[in-house]
Parts: structure tokens; C-alpha cells; sequence
């Protein structure tokens, strides 16, 4: 998914400047409304790219899961229940799927990655609303809106994911470390 994900801003952003000299040399308006369309999937993607990058830099995977940010709340449960959260999450892309690799990482450390991934994607969630901001240049209110509640709805639902994972893998945690210490506890005996 991370070469796609360059991939495709690579090509929004050739898309872009295409359009954008194309029409600076002919006037042609439909050639605007493309240069304006590639420069907003440019930024929705190239966003989500530097975010993902820059939290990472700061953070290494390395977040605190006992923070009340990360907490389940009584009212997921029952949410991601009806949404079917289960049904559809595994066909979900993933960034980078070999963080949740458990032959690679042990469970305490993919629980720190899915807060990571939560957190990017919250601040993309909120950064997805920045292009409203060129209706005052480019006009197009509504396309700049609808673009942006799809790129807020699209990270959503790997919030969800995040949000949904946790829990269970926080049991499956405590659950091993009940084991271990029992073993612990025979041995001594």
C-alpha cells in the first residue's frame, strides 16, 4: 500500500502541473477544473503522507496505550457491532502490514502501532477539512466540502479499525500474561 499511496501522489501531482500549465497557455476552463481536482487529490493524499511520516519520526511505533485517548469507551462495543466492524476490517488496506506482523512483533508492540495509526488518522480526519480554504481563491465550495467529508469519512474508518483491534488485542495480552505467571507459579512449586 505504501508504493500506492506514492505512486498515486506522484501522479496527482503530475496531473497537476500538466493541467495547470495546460491551461495557463490555452484558457481552456475544463483544463482549470482538472488542474484544481488533481491539486486537491494531490493534497489529500500528499497530507496523509507527511502526516504518517512525521508522526512516525516522532513516535517509533512507541505510544502509550494506557492513555484515556486509547481507552475503549462503553459505547464502541455496541457501535462497531452495528457497523459490522468485524466483516468488513479485513479487507481493509494497510499501510504498512508488516507493523501488525505477529511473527515480527510481539502483541504489546502491534497495540502501540494501531495507537500510532489511530492518531494519524485523527489528524488527518481534521486536516481533510483544509481545502474548504481555497473556495476563497478557486470558488467551488460544494466540491471542495464533498471532497474533504470523503477524505474525513475515509480515515474514519481506519480509526474504527484501530479502535475495534485494540480491546481484543489487549485481552489476548492479559490472557497470556495470566498463563505466563501461572506457569511461574508451577515451576515454583
Amino acid at each position: 500500500m505504501k508504493k500506492k499511496m506514492i505512486l498515486m501522489t506522484v501522479f496527482f501531482a503530475a496531473g497537476l502541473i500538466a493541467f495547470a500549465i495546460s491551461y495557463y497557455f490555452t484558457g481552456i476552463p475544463v483544463l482549470f477544473t482538472f488542474a484544481i481536482t488533481f491539486g486537491t487529490c494531490l493534497y489529500h493524499f500528499g497530507i496523509r503522507l507527511i502526516v504518517g511520516h512525521g508522526i512516525d519520526a516522532i513516535y517509533h511505533n512507541k505510544m502509550n496505550y494506557n492513555r484515556w485517548w486509547f481507552r475503549e469507551r462503553k459505547h464502541e462495543a455496541g457501535f462497531y457491532k452495528f457497523l459490522h466492524v468485524q466483516k468488513w476490517k479485513k479487507i481493509m488496506p494497510t499501510y504498512t502490514s508488516d507493523a501488525y506482523d505477529v511473527k515480527k512483533h510481539s502483541l504489546d508492540e502491534i497495540v502501540q502501532v494501531t495507537c500510532q495509526s489511530e492518531v494519524v488518522h485523527e489528524i488527518n480526519m481534521v486536516l481533510s477539512f483544509v481545502p474548504i480554504i481555497f473556495t476563497i481563491w478557486f470558488g467551488s465550495f460544494v466540491a471542495f466540502l464533498v471532497t474533504s467529508i470523503v477524505a474525513f469519512l475515509f480515515d474514519s474508518i481506519f480509526v474504527i479499525m484501530q479502535r475495534y483491534n485494540r480491546p481484543r488485542l489487549r485481552r489476548i495480552m492479559e490472557l497470556q500474561a495470566k498463563r505466563t505467571a501461572r506457569r511461574a507459579e508451577a515451576a515454583q512449586q
